[in-house]
């Protein structure tokens, strides 16, 4: 206890300390982009599952009877809605993320990944037994010389990981580039789409849309975010997903996620064919929210962001606690990111915009943080 206690102690004075708040203000940093956590449609697919099942868990993992018909029937209607041979429904995108890579990465291989990639995926890959290759963000050339350096080293089978809309960064991977390198390379791509699905593609699959049906493409599509329920769905051709299913440990020995869950999903999936404008809309209202915070005398806001994630750096993590502190007073519910979920020195605060939110609610927010910036500015 006396280390648990030195080290909770470092945490506070480095100000680097987690606590839990409950939800006060108007939503900036939540990832219900297209408000589905509360949409009628979902709320009686639930209702309607609940009534159909007579039961609220699996009482079992997948393997051990809690595979239901609920299950199933999303699983058939995912590998179709995004054009994959076959998708897995796992309970958290987390424990997904850790399936893909402690399973199906071979202690010979390689793995290359994208140095903001999530934490997520950083856990299932320090994880495997593989040679790891770290490179520069979204640097499609540093990801070329990196499989060119686990090949000389021997490596018999090269993955590539990243996400497709980064999450603390807002700005979007070079998918097609990256899927063209797969195929030259004779690699594997495994494409987090955690804050794509729903908002980003021609039709909503996100960024790999049209492309989730490739034989060298493993996509994981979060059902927590824009979909507004829970889970994660991998994607895959056949063989990968009957190899998930006999050997991930995550899968096996996991609790299936409630039945109910899995009607949510589906009609999720569903409304975002259904409702094309909530995409539409988000996109737009993200383009004015950027606009209006990197006007704001102070706030720093990179080029790159080019989605509904808006990031404001702020540097220190004194500074994004006050200014996120401030803006709460104020009556909007925005969070400070600090290191280590970002690098040092870049704390921020991480702006997340949904469909619900109104221009005049984006100005009003400009105007908050100007002010709490002047503040901070001024003390």
């Amino acid at each position: 206890m006396r280390r648990l206690q030195e080290e909770f102690a470092r945490l506070r004075r480095t100000q680097r300390q987690r606590s839990l708040e409950l939800p006060r203000g108007i939503d900036f940093t939540s990832n219900d982009y297209l408000g589905f956590s509360s949409h009628p449609a979902l709320v009686s697919a639930v209702r309607d599952a609940l009534d159909e099942t007579g039961s609220v868990g699996a009482a079992g993992s997948r393997l051990l009877r809690g595979h239901q018909p609920g299950h199933a029937a999303l699983e058939t209607f995912a590998a179709a809605f995004f054009g994959c041979d076959k998708a897995l429904y796992f309970s958290t995108g987390f424990l997904a993320n850790y399936a893909l890579f402690t399973t199906l990465v071979g202690r010979h291989d390689a793995i290359i990944f994208d140095e903001l990639i999530h934490a997520s995926a950083k856990e299932g890959i320090h994880a495997a037994h593989a040679r790891r290759f770290k490179v520069r963000h979204n640097d499609i050339d540093a990801f070329a010389a990196a499989v060119q350096r686990a090949k000389q080293a021997g490596a018999q089978q090269v993955w590539l990981a990243v996400e497709s809309v980064y999450s603390m960064d807002g700005d979007v991977a070079p998918v097609e580039a990256l899927i063209a390198l797969a195929h030259a390379e004779d690699a594997m791509l495994i494409v987090d789409e955690a804050h794509a699905t729903g908002v980003f593609g021609a039709s909503g699959r996100g960024v790999g849309d049209g492309r989730h049906g490739d034989p060298r493409v493993i996509s994981l599509h979060t059902c927590g975010k824009a979909l507004g329920a829970a889970g994660g769905l991998v994607c895959a051709c056949g063989p990968v997903i009957d190899y998930l299913i006999s050997a991930a440990r995550p899968f096996i020995y996991s609790t299936a996620p409630p039945a109910f869950l899995a009607f949510a999903v589906r009609r999720a999936l569903a409304l975002i064919t259904e409702e094309p404008w909530r995409r539409h809309d988000l996109l737009q209202l993200s383009a004015l929210a950027r606009a209006k915070l990197a006007a704001v005398p102070g706030a720093v806001v990179p080029d790159t962001a080019a989605s509904q994630i808006i990031p404001v750096l702020l540097g220190t993590e004194a500074r994004a606690l006050t200014v996120a502190g401030a803006l709460r007073t104020a009556g909007f519910d925005v969070r400070a990111i600090r290191p280590p979920t970002v690098p040092p020195g870049t704390a921020r605060l991480r702006i997340s915009l949904s469909v619900e939110r109104t221009e005049a609610e984006v100005e009003a927010l400009a105007e908050a943080l100007a002010r709490a910036l002047a503040a901070d500015k001024a003390a």
